[in-house]
């Protein structure tokens, strides 16, 4: 494995950064989580794009262009080896002095790692996930706006430790309304009466990429979606649901808060998805 830092690669064991850096010390940096499917890093420019919106909210200036960036990260599977996997693409503030000023951060430091990852064993997407509601509430947006993909995630990690407590794999997380945010990594859709419904940005969920892919498909198989807020109740009532997300990909939920989901395994409905999610993997995208 060869680990991408600032142009330059490093082995696994060699890759460091400075200790004062700030996305160390105070999670003050960005990143992207990224697919590879048979040597196509899946909607690689979406992912970059995502990653120049989030630079741009927090005021971090990318000396790397969009091109020069997408060719850190192919390379960076070539020389891992990495021809289905998942690419860390991150980008922190760089080394500066303590405090929580920007301004001693002089070159900020452009990190990609090219891996294998496995959220969830293959027989959980043929049996489904068991979730339950976090009582950690998800940062509001006028707090951190949940476009931005930052490296601060222990408000997620909060709650993923909660559910892991109980015995559970993921959580759902409310905002501070009490309206279903997203999960602690991943966005989420429910069926009910023909339609596909899930919430909008503004109740704190992130801006997945792979969500709008759901949406995409959603059009194509003639799924109605509806983007509104939604309660526990919802989810205790849906007839199937499912997550999303780079690293999950889509994976159904058969129980919430220990209420069975439908028939109690992953409907027909989130089995469509994944088999047209499945179709484009490998197609969508940048090919190493």
């Amino acid at each position: 494995m060869k680990i991408h830092i600032n142009g330059k690669y490093y082995d696994k064991d060699e890759a460091k950064v400075s200790v004062f850096d700030h996305g160390f010390l105070y999670g003050d940096g960005i990143f992207e989580g990224i697919r590879v499917y048979e040597s196509n890093v899946f909607k690689l420019d979406e992912h970059i794009k995502r990653l120049e919106y989030s630079a741009k909210a927090i005021l971090l200036n990318l000396p790397w262009s969009h091109a020069e960036i997408a060719e850190a990260v192919c390379e960076t599977c070539r020389r891992s080896g990495v021809t289905d996997g998942y690419i860390r693409l991150i980008v922190t503030r760089g080394a500066g002095a303590l405090g929580l000023s920007p301004k001693t951060c002089k070159e900020p430091q452009l990190i990609i790692i090219a891996d294998q990852i496995q959220l969830y064993a293959p027989e959980i997407y043929e049996k489904g996930l068991k979730i339950i509601t976090s009582a950690t509430r998800r940062m509001g947006p006028a707090a951190l706006p949940p476009m931005i993909k930052s490296l601060n995630y222990l408000n997620n990690i909060l709650a993923k430790i909660e559910a892991a407590n109980l015995g559970f794999q993921e959580a759902v997380m409310l905002n501070n309304e009490g309206y279903v945010a997203e999960c602690t990594g991943d966005n989420l859709f429910v069926l009910q009466g023909g339609k596909l419904f899930t919430p909008p940005v503004s109740s704190g969920s992130l801006t997945g990429i792979t969500r709008q892919v759901v949406l995409d498909i959603a059009a194509e198989l003639g799924v109605p979606v509806v983007e509104s807020m939604l309660t526990r109740y919802d989810l205790w009532v849906a007839e199937e649901m499912f997550l999303t997300g780079s690293a999950a990909e889509i994976i159904g939920v058969v129980e919430v808060d220990h209420r069975k989901i439908g028939s109690g395994v992953a409907g027909p409905v989130t089995g469509r998805f994944l088999e047209a999610f499945r179709a484009r993997v490998a197609k969508e995208g940048t090919k190493l």
